[in-house]
């Protein structure tokens, strides 16, 4: 088996109702890959926040008397801490310099999945301007899929990453956050091993596999690799959700 991960270049600073599909045609043609049936676009979340307007000014949020409580616990800027509670169910952890939510999708990460980096919006103090999660990932993804395959005639896989921490570990890694056309999980029990040995309990985040790989080529900085051509993904490919990743709360044994 070989997998294939091939940086898409030249994707201009995206803005607000640009159309990727076209954007990451031509992307693709740049990089002189071709679009087969069962190939995977991964693409990072901010690309997609971007194209659906999800930025958001800092200077036209009022905090509220619980963001401001919050903000003196977290020692952060009260509009970002009423924005992070307006994208969370709950706030799982405050500490200094640190928010751990749940994001409304269900998501465990810091400030709601709210980033700054790489963000710049028109007017104001460059510094106010942050990035929400898309509102459906899952539906974003689904979209951009279905808009390939009127395009090209191949099916697809597409899947929007995000950079999460972690616990018990140190580090922040490529998550799936959205996905459609690719399994999230693989079932792996009833199958047997190089001894004979059935599997009982193993399932495979293999969505998560394939969005710490491609998170590798990505970068974090200023790389402006926001999206990546994947083929050779070792898994058939399925309809899925990021709702099979997803951990219910009642089998949290964590919180």
């Amino acid at each position: 088996m070989t997998l294939t991960i091939t940086p898409l270049p030249h994707i201009p600073l995206i803005q607000p109702g640009d159309d990727l599909v076209e954007i990451l045609l031509n992307s693709v043609t740049a990089a002189h890959v071709t679009i087969d049936d069962s190939d995977i676009l991964v693409l990072a979340q901010k690309i997609v926040s971007k194209a659906e307007n999800r930025m958001v000014n800092l200077a036209k949020i009022k905090p509220s008397e619980k963001a401001r409580e919050v903000a003196t616990q977290a020692e952060k800027d009260p509009r970002l801490v009423e924005l992070i509670i307006r994208e969370s169910k709950e706030l799982v952890r405050v500490r200094p310099g640190t928010i751990i939510a749940e994001h409304k999708l269900g998501f465990i990460c810091a400030n709601a999945g709210i980033d700054h980096s790489n963000v710049q919006g028109t007017g104001g103090n460059p510094d106010d301007w942050v990035l929400l999660l898309p509102e459906n990932p899952d539906r974003s993804a689904l979209e951009i899929r279905r808009k390939i395959k009127l395009a090209t005639g191949h099916r697809v896989g597409v899947m929007i990453i995000d950079s999460h921490g972690r616990p018990w570990r140190e580090g922040a890694v490529g998550t799936t956050i959205g996905l459609s056309g690719i399994p999230g999980i693989v079932d792996r029990r009833g199958w047997k091993d190089l001894f004979g040995y059935q599997l009982r309990v193993t399932t495979i985040a293999a969505a998560d596999e394939l969005a710490g790989a491609a998170s590798l080529v990505m970068g974090e900085a200023a790389e402006r690799i926001p999206a990546v051509h994947v083929r050779g993904f070792p898994y058939p490919l399925a309809e899925g959700s990021i709702r099979e990743i997803m951990r219910p709360k009642d089998k949290d044994m964590f919180r």
